[in-house]
């Protein structure tokens, strides 16, 4: 899954960034309301993490911005003001949560959690595909009750093809949700980490479930 982080303190913005790519989350930080408009028309993400005091712009007034040019995903907003007027102008302008600064790291990714299940990706914390299965809470994955070690990036393009079975995925749409602003569409890194998972899921098997789509890109499906 894809996020972007609207956060102009650096150090901050870092945490965040570091955190929740260690948890398998692909991210891209803008410091600015003006840079995080051009990233969120320029790309496609899952959820936005909104900071409410930047340095150009209001976090409220971004937020409704950023719903007026169709974000129909979800936005968890962060903020230092604690008062309840404060966090109904903040639902109010389109955010769907609202956590206080200071905040554990263990509860935004609780939160974020919930607000990916909510929002158009099915209410289970565990996606199955045949005998295939991941725990998006204890973050296991195992196949024919057999436990599979994957690395962060592994498991974050095996979620989105868990989400998105029997349908064939373009390296383009993987690579806008699986890898940040920074993926170079020339080269071949999707087709590497694809052979590297299709080690894990596939090859100790004797029914193969991850496809190659010729020309175009992959399919999670039984043969």
């Amino acid at each position: 899954m894809r996020l972007l982080v609207i956060e102009d303190e650096k150090k901050m913005a870092g945490f965040l960034k570091k955190g929740l790519v260690e948890s398998g989350y692909s991210v891209d930080t803008a410091a600015s309301a003006t840079a995080a408009e051009t990233l969120a028309s320029e790309n496609e993400y899952d959820l936005i993490i909104l900071d409410v005091m930047l340095p150009d712009s209001n976090g409220m007034d971004v937020a409704r911005g950023l719903r007026s040019d169709g974000f129909k995903g979800p936005i968890l907003m962060l903020t230092a003001l604690s008062g309840t007027k404060d966090k109904v102008r903040g639902l109010d302008s389109g955010a769907d949560d609202y956590l206080t600064k200071p905040f554990s790291f263990d509860e935004l990714l609780a939160r974020v959690r919930a607000l990916l299940r909510r929002h158009d990706v099915g209410t289970e914390s565990i996606l199955r595909f045949s005998d295939l299965e991941m725990n998006l809470v204890t973050r296991q994955v195992t196949r024919a009750q057999n436990q599979i070690t994957l690395t962060p990036k592994e498991f974050s393009l095996l979620e989105y093809l868990l989400r998105h079975p029997d349908r064939p995925i373009s390296r383009t749409t993987i690579s806008e949700h699986v890898w940040d602003v920074h993926f170079d569409t020339e080269s071949n890194v999707i087709d590497v980490y694809v052979n590297m998972l299709r080690k894990k899921i596939d090859q100790p098997f004797k029914t193969k479930i991850l496809h190659t789509v010729v020309g175009f890109g992959y399919v999670l499906r039984e043969e």
